[in-house]
Parts: structure tokens; sequence; C-alpha cells
């Protein structure tokens, strides 16, 4: 009988050779926004050692505050705009798919976690739905290495600023298809842009954009659709959302199943095709009185495709690596298959664990060992 983790799974158009994703991971090493030999080939190992699907680190689009200080260290976050940046993408592109794999750009816009001052422009102030960083007083229980600083209260976004924003999505999608990409995937988790409209914490307003959660998922919904019409109906569209937040990591977007419901449904309608549900430990209940994940939970209300991550190959969650000097690399795939054989979700992302080992795919194919997760690498592409 075949590995489920090993089979064929398609979405419109792209068809991936196994389940195994490569997860988002912001790397800060695209010198001036642009992927170098360094980046194409951390990202060709990867998918010549059998990842079925790339997702890349979250990319800037076009919008003058999309990016910038905060959670990101550095200033070498990559761009999806201008010449530069879209040959080295090109170049990247063309590695993964000689190696056999696919793969998707993560579409960002930073929102409240960027700092004023900071980024390509730093004379442009940050976007937040109604001016807010975060919940009032409150400061994130992320460990200092993740957490913003609590920022000062702005200026709500006007509907031309929004209107912008959308129109910057919609532009990055299109350069992302003639740039050869096979999807899209979209930052829509974590207190960035997307995230902030959708908390309830950062999303005060009472117009189109705001007020009960389905008005709340108006702007993602929007976001979904200009990139759906920009690219078309073959190309799948993911989007990652979470509870948690920088701001806060305690925070709940959707208390019951049917919250969570009226929140995806507009994104649904909208065009997404696979949903990327972002938690510490994949296996991880959403809700109480049942087994069932937030992948799980996705997959059920929706019933689109979905992606669990969250500690997969190591034995602690991302924060708590980072807390404690590392993770051991352990076998917990058996969990994986269970549930993605129950048809809970259809394909798991992996993320530290391929940072540690280039070869991790491959390894879990072959029942090796894996590497442990040491912090240490993330200063590094290996």
């Amino acid at each position: 009988m075949q590995d489920i983790l090993f089979s064929p799974f398609s979405v419109g158009k792209v068809r991936l050779d196994n389940r195994i994703v490569m997860a988002p991971m912001t790397r800060n090493r695209s010198p001036g926004g642009v992927p170098n030999d360094a980046v194409i080939a951390y990202y060709r190992r990867r998918a010549e050692a059998g990842v079925g699907l790339i997702v890349t680190e979250g990319v800037g689009i076009q919008h003058g505050s999309a990016l910038g200080g905060g959670s990101m260290k550095e200033r070498d976050v990559p761009f999806l705009y201008g010449d530069a940046a879209l040959a080295g993408w090109r170049a990247v592109v063309d590695a993964v798919h000689g190696a056999g794999g696919r793969i998707f750009p993560q579409l960002w816009h930073m929102g409240p976690i960027r700092e004023d001052g900071t980024g390509p422009y730093p004379q442009v102030s940050s976007s937040r739905p109604s001016g807010l960083w975060g919940p009032a007083g409150r400061r994130s229980t992320v460990p200092d290495d993740y957490v913003a600083r609590v920022l000062p209260e702005r200026k709500a976004m006007t509907d031309g600023e929004i209107a912008d924003v959308i129109a910057a999505f919609a532009d990055a999608a299109r350069n992302a298809v003639l740039t050869g990409f096979d999807g899209i995937a979209i930052h829509g988790a974590h207190g960035y842009l997307i995230d902030s409209f959708l908390w309830a914490e950062t999303n005060r307003r009472n117009d189109r954009w705001g007020g009960d959660l389905a008005g709340r998922s108006a702007f993602a919904a929007a976001v979904v659709s200009a990139i759906r019409g920009a690219v078309g109906g073959d190309v799948p569209i993911m989007f990652r959302f979470s509870q948690w937040k920088q701001q806060d990591y305690q925070a709940l977007l959707a208390r019951t199943p049917g919250e969570l419901e009226t929140m995806l449904r507009p994104l649904v309608d909208a065009g997404v095709d696979i949903f990327d549900a972002s938690t510490r430990k994949f296996d991880m209940p959403a809700f109480d009185g049942s087994d069932l994940t937030l992948a799980g939970w996705a997959r059920q209300l929706t019933g689109l495709p979905a992606m669990a991550v969250g500690g997969v190959g190591l034995d602690r969650d991302l924060y708590g690596s980072y807390a404690a000097g590392g993770s051991a690399g352990i076998d917990n795939l058996a969990g994986v298959r269970r549930r993605m054989t129950a048809g809970e979700f259809d394909l798991i992302g992996v993320g530290r664990a391929l940072i540690a080992d280039p070869q991790w795919a491959r390894k879990a194919e072959r029942g090796e060992s894996f590497l442990p997760f040491d912090p240490a690498t993330v200063r590094n592409l290996v």
C-alpha cells in the first residue's frame, strides 16, 4: 500500500508528487529584495530532495508600507516587483522546476507589525485598519526574538488606501504568474495586515471593512477576489490564517466552528483553493469537545483541501524551540499519516525541520532519523 504522505495530490492544474510542503519561513537573505544564487540553491536543494510543494518565505508586494522593521530583523526580505527581483525569482522557479518541484510565492504585507521609518520606503506610514497595533495595554507573549514592540496608534486606513493595497496584491500575483510560479499563497495570518482586518482587536471599523466577523472578512475576500481576477481560474490560491497573533499569542479569531465558517466562507466564494491553517502543533485540537485540528475544521466546513502545520519532525513548537535553544528531531509522522488517511487534511507543512536539513523529505520517505533544529541554523541558507 502506498504511503499517503508520498501519494500525489492535485489542485487545479497543478499536480504535486507528494503531500509534503515546505512551509513559508522568512530568511532575510535577499539583498535589496533580490533573490541571489544562495537563495536559488536553498530552494533547489529542497526540491531535489523530494519536497512536493515549496511555499516561499513572505515576499513583499509593491506597496510603500508592505515591509519594514518589527519582527523583520534585517532588511533583506525579497519582493515581487522590479526587473532584478523578478529575474531572481525566475531563476528560483526554474531551479525548482528543474528538480521536479512546484513552488508558490507567499504574498505579504506586514501591516501593523511594520514600524514607521523602516523598510524600503521609510517615509511612508504603516498601514492599519483602525490605526491600532494590537490590544490596548497588552504585550505579546511571544519570546523577545519574535515580538514586535507595542507600537503607538496611527490613523486608520482610508478607502483609497485599502484599494491601493488590494491592487498591489493583484499586481504581485500577476507578476508571480508571469515569472512562472505554479500558484499563489497569501499571508493572512500572525497579525499582519490581512489578519489585522480579520481580528476584532485591530479592526474597530464600522464601514464595509469592519463590524461583525463577516464584515471583518471583507478585506481578505477582496484581496483573494482581486488575485483571482489577475491570475485566472486555473492558478491555485492558498490562504494562510491563524488564531494566534504576534501581538497576542493567545488570540482567537473564531471561538466556535460556526464562527470559523463565517470567516472562511467569503474566502471560498472569492476564490481560495487551499487553506493553510497555521498552528503551534499540527495535531492541536482547535475547539473544545473535539479532537479535530484547525486544518481539519477548515476542510470540514468549506469542503476545500487544507494543510496542517506545526512541529512536524521536532519535539518542540516554534517558540519553545527558541526558548530551549533547539529541538530534537523526532518521527511524529504516524500522527500525520493517521489524520491524513482519515481525511482531516490533505497536505502537511514542514518548517524548521527543513531549515535544519534539506534532505528531510527524502529521509521521511526512507524512514531515516531526522536532524535536530538548532536556532543558529537560521543565520545561514544551507
